[in-house]
């Protein structure tokens, strides 16, 4: 513990600090538990959720997901080494609200592409909302919390065919995608079942395989 952390806590809980003794351990503590830059989104987002809303950093799917069957040991291990950015729980019962990503370059990786794809699927059958956000050295406090609003809300009108319907219309009328409040792109697919249907897809893609039918 630095002499400034020390310094701090004796402050707050009337106490002096020992010296650590130094030890045979191969570990060192680290300057500090987030980046710069994850640092910067997380006084972001605090400043958007407020007091009503608890941010938690890097927390593993195993702390928040559950597996419907307890012995199915392999659903498990596949949530058990696995995190999230941030997660934002309600401040009064704790119940998650939604999840945020940081999207670095390291998310066009092959193995990660693959990661976020099963990650995606999963918070969309547990029904809870998993937003992307490009990393950035700062944040608009106004454009995050655009983006944040824009991705529940399409969320919950999407629940309904009616609503679906009132989102893309047409090919004329590109709709945002829900995760990342940008104009989705008119693609035709181009395998399976659906060759020669076109879709919505968002430009993100692959990082981010959201799509909208066309109705």
């Amino acid at each position: 513990m630095s002499s400034e952390n020390s310094g701090c806590l004796a402050a707050i809980f009337g106490f002096r600090a020992k010296p650590q003794s130094k030890t045979t351990f191969p570990y060192r503590l680290e300057k500090a538990f987030l980046s710069p830059v994850e640092i910067a989104f997380y006084q972001t987002l605090q400043n958007i959720t407020g007091d009503n809303f608890v941010i938690f950093s890097k927390p593993s799917l195993k702390e928040f997901v559950g597996v419907l069957d307890s012995s199915d040991k392999s659903s498990f291990y596949r949530i058990s080494q696995k995190h999230v950015d941030f997660l934002v729980c309600d401040g009064r019962t704790f119940r998650p609200s939604f999840v945020v990503e940081l999207d670095d370059s390291s998310h066009r990786q092959a193995q990660r592409i693959e990661r976020d794809k099963f990650v995606d699927q999963l918070f969309t059958a547990i029904n809870l909302p998993l937003i992307h956000i490009p990393i950035q050295q700062s944040y608009d406090v106004d454009q995050i919390k655009g983006i944040i609003k824009n991705s529940l809300q399409v969320r919950d009108i999407r629940a309904t065919p009616e609503a679906e319907k009132a989102i893309s219309p047409s090919t004329n009328t590109p709709p945002l995608c829900p995760t990342h409040a940008v104009p989705m792109v008119l693609r035709t697919a181009k395998h399976g079942s659906k060759t020669g249907e076109n879709f919505w897809g968002c430009p993100h893609y692959p990082s981010c395989h959201l799509i909208i039918k066309i109705t």
